[in-house]
This record gives structure tokens, sequence and C-alpha cells, in this order.
């Protein structure tokens, strides 16, 4: 019986152990994440050889990254709306080969033009997977064990931030960028076979897909990630603005035409929710802070302290090593403590270190250096499997596509915030602009180490509990 036709919403013992076809089917979501984690640090990382190779300017070459980055934020609500409605597992698997054939058409790519329209299509991809990804992960596992399955998440996505610097020089030593977009193929197809057959069905809403709705939210999120990259160039006032005026305009006839429906794409309802909101906060913020970290370092290693870009990118493992490392163990400690208490001391670790760091010696050891980065990526690994489980839990099982969307669209505006401000803190204090952009790295974490603290003295009375969520 295909996997469609089987009935996969009906409760399930929550103390039975995985089945072999949902470990099939986690793992074919972890790698499918993995692959679209991946695309943006080896994108990151080749810029320059594709500029070179297809003979464009290294200004215009940022829109390779712009795209994925700009259809990811615009279509992330829109399409966990539409997992709710045709179901999780289909949009997940429709990303998933339309990464694969965007993939393909990357790998083809002759100029720069078909390059950025073959991203736009993977950035696609991308977000469909990602959209509803926590959402599938929470109907494989039982709440009180969400916290492992969103813990291995993390891992994954931690590692492979972690590896994808070292996969693009790996690959770029051994032949030209188009294999960088090519990799994917093998890996998607796997993904893809294993997926089909084992990713369960998820309960479907019953209301319809508002077109207009989707076209509002596109326009407002597409007009501020341009608007904020504009602003941080310090762009000329009659494009940022109007651009800005388009975004608030357009969340505003949203907001408006999505008044009263039971699952708005938006979903303002659940922030009405103190523990959902908290949460949004304190990921928007802690990802700015790693926003603002990740860009501005690779510039106060080189530019700052004077070491070679084979050093920088040394440098920058113990961050993401330790993050990987944190991950799951913060996942498991979520499933007894609260995600409150684990995201606060966390994001207070992280903000030491970022502090530490803009705070160096002018000649430091290399020990010095890792001790400290080692100490930020423990700080944010610590809080981020437990964020996630706050998320999850704290919105009905019903609402989990709406609840995974917003988990998406949190850390994607997080970190374009944080890049933008870097680029702001250059343009303002110049050479010492990577360390300003640090201290401003380490407000954000204080900030969201106060709003995730803030959720162990809030009375949520709606939150989604254990209980709750497997009677639900």
């Amino acid at each position: 019986m295909p996997p469609e036709d089987q009935d996969n919403t009906a409760p399930r013992n929550p103390d039975a152990p995985m089945t072999s076809l949902e470990r099939r089917g986690m793992a074919a979501i972890l790698v499918a994440v993995s692959l679209a984690t991946l695309d943006t640090a080896i994108a990151n990382t080749a810029l320059p050889a594709i500029a070179a190779d297809l003979h464009t300017t290294p200004a215009a070459s940022v829109w390779i990254i712009n795209a994925y980055q700009l259809v990811m934020v615009a279509t992330l609500l829109p399409l966990a709306a539409l997992g709710g409605i045709l179901g999780h597992r289909r949009v997940y698997l429709a990303g998933l080969a339309l990464f694969i054939v965007a993939s393909a058409a990357c790998t083809f790519s002759w100029s720069l033009p078909t390059l950025v329209a073959a991203r736009l299509l993977q950035g696609l991809g991308a977000s469909a997977i990602m959209s509803v990804n926590a959402a599938l992960i929470s109907a494989i596992f039982p709440p009180h064990r969400l916290g492992r399955g969103l813990g291995l998440n993390a891992l994954v996505v931690g590692i492979a931030f972690a590896v994808g610097p070292t996969v693009a020089s790996v690959v770029l030593s051994l032949g030209k960028w188009p294999w960088l977009f090519a990799i994917n193929i093998p890996f998607g197809v796997f993904a893809l076979s294993v997926a089909w057959p084992s990713i369960p069905q998820t309960k479907r809403s019953t209301h319809g897909f508002d077109r207009i709705a989707a076209a509002l939210n596109v326009v407002m999120f597409a007009s501020l990630i341009f608007a904020l990259g504009e602003a941080s160039q310090r762009g000329p006032a009659h494009i940022v603005l109007p651009t800005i005026g388009v975004s608030i305009i357009a969340g505003l006839l949203m907001l408006r035409r999505e008044r009263g429906h039971p699952a708005p794409m938006l979903p303002v309802d659940l922030f009405r929710r103190p523990m959902f909101a908290l949460s949004t906060m304190t990921a928007v913020c802690s990802f700015a802070a790693q926003g603002l970290a990740f860009v501005s370092l690779p510039f106060f290693f080189e530019s700052v302290l004077g070491r070679s870009q084979v050093e920088t990118g040394f440098l920058m493992t113990p961050w993401s090593a330790l993050v990987a490392l944190m991950a799951p163990i913060a996942g498991r400690l979520s499933d007894r403590y609260a995600p409150g208490l684990l995201g606060g001391v966390g994001l207070a670790v992280l903000c030491a270190g970022m502090v530490s760091l803009a705070l160096l010696p002018a000649n430091p050891h290399v020990l010095n250096i890792c001790i400290r980065m080692a100490i930020c990526g423990a700080g944010f690994g610590f809080f981020q499997s437990p964020n996630l489980k706050a998320f999850m839990s704290s919105a009905p099982r019903e609402r989990s596509g709406g609840a995974s969307g917003v988990i998406a669209t949190a850390r994607l505006i997080g970190q374009a915030s944080g890049a933008a401000l870097v680029a702001l803190c250059f343009s303002i204090a110049g050479k010492h602009g990577p360390t300003l952009a640090l201290a401003l790295g380490a407000g954000f974490a204080g900030v969201a180490s106060i709003a995730s603290g803030l959720r162990l003295v809030t009375r949520d009375t709606n939150r989604a509990t254990p209980e709750r969520m497997a009677r639900e």
C-alpha cells in the first residue's frame, strides 16, 4: 500500500521504540537537511572561484548566495502552510526532488544568470525541506523523546556547517566548482529513495491554501531581506525606505486578510502563547549573534590578528565542532529539564565567549583563540536543541507545520540580520569593525539569554504539554 494511502496519523504508544521504518525516515530527513545546510557553506567558500570562472565581478557574484537565501526566507511560511494542507510528507518529497533537479541545473550552468536562476530553484527546494523538517521529526518521535530527535537534527546541522568549508576546499582542489553542486545529486537520490516508503503521513488541515496571503508573505520577506542588505551597505535612502515601506504594507495586508483564520500562514495566534513568542525572540537574537560572529571572525582573524587563510579555517573549526558535540547532549537533557534554563545557560556562555574574543590581546596564542571559540560553540550548541523542543512543545500538534516554518524563518532572519549588521559595523568602525561586530553579537546573545530565562517564570496556560500532545 502506498504511504499516501496508509493511516499513519493514528495515536501511537508513547513508550514504544522507533520502528525500523521510522529510523529510515529519520535518516532520510537528516540527509536532506544536511544537504540544504551544506550547500550554503560550500557556496560561500567557493564564491571567488565561481566568480573568476564565470568572468563576473565579486559584487555581482554575491547574488549566487543571496538568491538562495532570499527565496528560502520568502517561501518558508507558505510552504509550511501548504504542508499542513497537503501533508508534510508530500511537501518534503517534492522539495527534495526539486533540490536534486536544481542541483543538476547548477552543475551545468554556463553563466551567472543561469546559475542564479538554478540557485533560486534550489533555494525553493531547500525551503520545502526545512519548512516541514521539525514537523516530521515531531511526528516520528513521541513527545517525551522529542528532544532527542531535535538534538540529532541540530547535530547534523552543526556538522554540515563545520565540514562545509573543508568539503569545498577538497572538491575545488580536485576539480572545478560545478562538482560542488553535482555531489548533491547521488546523496539526494539516496535520501529520496529511502524517504519515499518511510516518511510518515501526518494529519492534514481541512482549510484551503490562500494564494493571495502566500504572495503577500513572499513580498513582505523578500522586501525585508533586500532592504536589510541595502541598508547595511548604506544604500540610498530612496531605495531602502520605499522597500521597507513595501514590506510593512504587505505584512499589514497579510495580517488583515488572515484575521480570524484557524491556521494563519503567519501564525500570529501562536505568538499569543508566551512560551512560543519568547522562543521565537530567543531564536532570532541568538542566530543574529551567530551571523555577526561567523561573518566577522574571518576578517577578525586575518585583518586584526594577521592570520593566514589556512589558519583562519582551522581557527573557525572549534566553534562548529562544539556545536555538533553539545547539540545531542542538550537534546537529551531537554527531555528532563526546562528548555528555558538550558537555553539561558547556553546563551550566557555564548555571550561570555564572544566578549572574550572581542577582548583578545594583540598577539594571542592559537590555543587561547581555540579555547574561546570552543566556549562560544559549546554555549550555542547547548541552546539550540532545547529551544527547538520549546518551539514544538508550545504549539498544538495540528499546528506543528506552522511552528516548523517559524523555526526556520527565525533562524534565517536572525542570520541575515547578523550579516547585514557586520557590513554596517565595517562601514562605521573601519578596521575595528570586526571587534565591534563581536561586541554587538555578545549583546544579542545576552538579550537571547534573558528571553530564554523568562520562559522559566512565564505561565503559559496554552502550552502543549507532553500529555496534551499525546491526547491530540
